[in-house]
């Protein structure tokens, strides 16, 4: 075989392997896309569930919060069942027992039957994230991770936008009552799961290629224990590697703090802009709508960060980190600082987004990079166990200050200390 046959053979399939690569993350995204339709549309049913219960907002906050912890715990569960099972089944499984959770929570007759199903939606949802990050370690490595996680996280960015913009058209489309927001949305969150399970593949094995070999492991003990292939881990073993990596648990209390600004945001501007004050002001746009702005900025900031950390930091994502938080606390600073009615709060609004939710991409690229792709299921669930604990400790609180003080606007300076909390801690994870 001359030098051209030679090299016409290898082509074909390196071209194969990169299609396969884009496959599986566009499969990820997709399904992902839609999963938040089962957590994050809380926030615009607060209003009719008040105004038919009568319960306050801290009542509320608690509820948010049962929601979060047991998405808490299950994520420090399902990353490592995503390890032993394989992300594609875990994954799946989540968006159908989601999708049914929702839709016992939305026959809730009291507070004891809104935070008991919503709670177990907490759980199954957190069949979601880490099963797919781990199935995407497998076929990405370490030197396109930031792009890899960027685009993943977009499109959990996205799946906001979605969740929003699908209780908007529930509530002012449709005029529907607040149940159908927890009824409509979800069914695009099944479609996606059953879609992924047909599309998706585990791992470059089951479809004939060889595994990836640069990991990216950041130290000897895990990358020796990645080179054996032959040996498979227990599930103990492999949370106390990972609970041993001190900068995995350093990064995981940055993200604690970067989630609870996040939720911050996320449960409590959509309250902040359909209370009294903004409804009678004179906006240009219509609130319901001003409030797509927040999950947009999420979605474009969690683009631009994972390309920012691999290619203008060198895959140093603390760097990326630390340069969005301290942007998303003075963005948070400025948007408490506006005038109600100010117009220029939708670009405001954008950029907290942006900034605040744009770091997930470097976060989430720091679990295969410190620990390997066989534990990355693991890591990705110990992480986002602090981030989800962190941000349930929040909600209550958040609630009993807006009850308290009746100003809303009060959120976005719990979101300022919170980005400069993350920032801090991430200065420590350093590589």
């Amino acid at each position: 075989m001359n030098r051209a046959e030679s090299l016409s053979g290898l082509a074909v399939p390196m071209s194969r392997f990169r299609i396969a690569q884009w496959r599986m993350l566009l499969a990820a995204m997709f399904c992902y896309l839609f999963f938040y339709t089962g957590r994050q549309t809380f926030g615009f049913a607060i209003p009719g569930i008040q105004a038919e219960f009568g319960l306050s907002k801290e009542t509320l906050g608690w509820a948010s919060s049962a929601m979060l912890w047991a998405y808490a715990i299950g994520q420090a569960i399902n990353g490592n069942l995503a390890d032993k099972f394989g992300g594609r089944r875990i994954m799946t499984l989540g968006a159908v027992l989601s999708c049914g959770a929702n839709w016992v929570t939305s026959f809730a007759a009291g507070f004891g039957s809104l935070i008991l199903p919503w709670g177990i939606n907490g759980y199954f949802q957190a069949l979601g994230w880490a099963p797919g990050s781990r199935l995407l370690s497998n076929w990405w490595s370490a030197g396109e991770r930031g792009k890899m996680y960027g685009f993943y996280v977009f499109a959990a960015g996205c799946a906001s936008v979605l969740s929003y913009v699908t209780s908007v058209v529930v509530l002012e489309v449709f005029h529907l009552e607040w149940r159908w927001i927890f009824r409509l949305p979800v069914l695009l969150m099944l479609a996606g799961g059953i879609i992924f399970y047909l599309v998706a593949r585990e791992k470059p094995e089951d479809l004939g290629f060889s595994p990836l070999t640069d990991t990216g492991v950041a130290n000897a003990d895990d990358k020796q224990h990645e080179g054996h292939h032959e040996n498979e881990e227990t599930s103990a073993q492999r949370y106390k590697a990972v609970l041993k990596n001190v900068r995995l648990l350093i990064a995981a209390v940055s993200l604690g703090f970067q989630n609870a600004a996040r939720y911050g945001l996320i449960v409590w501007v959509p309250v902040h802009f359909l209370g009294a004050d903004w409804q009678k002001g004179q906006s240009l746009v219509d609130p319901k709508w001003i409030t797509v702005a927040l999950p947009v900025g999420m979605a474009v900031g969690a683009l631009s960060n994972g390309w920012v950390s691999d290619k203008l930091f060198g895959s140093k994502r603390y760097l990326a980190i630390m340069l969005y938080m301290c942007l998303g606390a003075m963005t948070s600073l400025w948007m408490w600082s506006l005038p109600a009615h100010s117009s220029v709060g939708l670009i405001a609004l954008f950029l907290c987004g942006f900034f605040v939710y744009g770091p997930a991409s470097s976060f989430w690229a720091l679990c295969p990079d410190l620990v390997g792709a066989k534990r990355a299921g693991t890591a990705t669930g110990i992480m986002n166990f602090s981030s989800y604990l962190f941000a349930g400790l929040a909600e209550p609180l958040i609630g009993r200050m807006l009850d308290t003080t009746g100003n809303t606007s009060l959120i976005f300076i719990v979101v300022t200390i919170s980005c400069l909390c993350s920032a801090f801690v991430a200065l420590f994870v350093r590589r």
